[in-house]
């Protein structure tokens, strides 16, 4: 049975008292970042105080163990998403492996006039690869229009693809709204006119089980540090397909069979042709360890907790006066909301100033601020080592903070 308050033991930023403005730290900024376990961290150290040489360099021991460990590593993760091996490619995060696909397929492929179908929801990391693209083609973006509560919904697609959509990009969860997208009617409504789907998995990996297969994506994208691993590490999946069309990305040592001074290059097969220079090993070897400690306490028990808690959380926010929740209905973790006559970032000064981190601001969404009718917001992201206590403790701040400029001069 799944306990939230024993998890907690396993985290050091929870268990060393960490403080800010002298109060205890209640974090709820998870989905911006979150805590590491102290089986990611030893993994991390581990490889640093017995293993450190480089990989797929040397014919040692060292490096031969090493090989091992992102092999594992590689396995580990692709049965995390029910992708096979040789579909996913490490990469420095989510940011990378979108603009991996941009450049990579979509530069090669896309043309004049061709369509790229994106929201207004999208992070930033979903949204300027695709700019980028479409200044280089001529290739243009449309946008699905969100619906009344700021959903994407299958109606609304179907109103923007046609035959000259060749790519659907959507976050299965958005950053800031934080509803699901039901990616599996993505995929076959894309599929329909021959376009290919990217997931941005950034804030869906962590939270829900996730199955490349059955959603039938083509592209899936996440990063190591949303889900207890650490930063600099991300995936990109790909069907092999896919991989074995698209350029490279990057060039150098570690992704080629063979070169000469001719300047004829042979790539190795994917994944390696995607992987040059010298990995970010710890951080490979550090998202394994946090794949194997998400899988420990399943995928599913993470989500049941954590629709719990934001029940519960929506429940005693909805009893703060003045406060604007925009997004009540949806199913992640994920609460964005304003008090009103309270500037957002003002209001997480003031948070702060009590010990609460927060996120306040645009959140990387800056095209959503129209629909918003805001130019901010704050955003508590819970994950599921937080506790109704730490909910309760966020009620009592917001109810009790008194004019907010008490933050500056407290």
């Amino acid at each position: 049975m799944f306990d939230p308050y024993k998890v907690r033991n396993d985290f050091p930023m929870i268990k060393n008292d960490i403080k800010m403005q002298g109060k205890p730290l209640v974090f709820f900024d998870n989905a911006s970042t979150t805590f590491k376990p102290n089986s990611v961290i030893r993994a991390i150290l581990d490889y640093y105080s017995y293993l450190t040489s480089n990989s797929h360099r040397g014919d040692y021991d060292l490096a031969y163990q090493v090989d091992n460990r992102i092999n594992q590593a590689r396995i580990v993760v692709s049965k995390f998403i029910n992708a096979n091996v040789d579909e996913v490619v490490f990469t420095s995060g989510d940011t990378m492996s979108l603009n991996l696909i941009a450049y990579g397929y979509a530069m090669k492929f896309l043309k004049k006039d061709d369509e790229i179908v994106l929201s207004e929801a999208e992070h930033a990391s979903n949204m300027l690869p695709w700019f980028k693209v479409a200044e280089k083609l001529g290739v243009k973006i449309k946008y699905v229009e969100l619906n009344h509560e700021g959903r994407i919904t299958p109606e609304n697609l179907k109103k923007v693809i046609t035959s000259k959509t060749k790519i659907v990009a959507l976050a299965q969860i958005g950053n800031v709204l934080g509803y699901l997208l039901d990616m599996k009617e993505v995929s076959r409504l894309a599929h329909e006119v021959g376009a290919l789907v990217v997931c941005d998995g950034a804030q869906s990996v962590p939270h829900i089980k996730t199955d490349v297969k059955d959603l039938d994506v083509d592209f899936l994208t996440f990063s190591g540090h949303k889900m207890l691993g650490p930063t600099g590490i991300g995936v990109l999946y790909a069907k092999k397909e896919l991989l074995d069309k698209m350029d490279t990305f990057l060039t150098g040592g570690g992704m080629n069979s063979k070169f000469n001074i001719r300047g004829e290059v042979k790539p190795l097969p994917a994944p390696a042709k995607f992987e040059a220079g010298t990995l970010n090993i710890e951080g490979i070897i550090g998202l394994r360890a946090a794949v194997d400690y998400l899988t420990k306490i399943g995928m599913d028990n993470i989500d049941k907790y954590e629709k719990e808690l934001r029940a519960y959380a929506i429940s005693k926010l909805k009893k703060v006066p003045n406060i604007i929740i925009y997004n009540e209905n949806a199913e992640s973790g994920i609460i964005t909301f304003n008090i009103k006559g309270v500037f957002a970032q003002d209001e997480g000064t003031l948070l702060n100033s009590k010990g609460f981190a927060l996120r306040s601001g645009q959140h990387c969404a800056k095209a959503l601020v129209n629909y918003l009718e805001t130019p901010a917001t704050v955003r508590c992201s819970l994950y599921f080592y937080n506790t109704k206590e730490e909910v309760d403790a966020l009620y009592e701040a917001l109810i009790t903070g008194g004019d907010f400029l008490d933050a500056y001069f407290a």
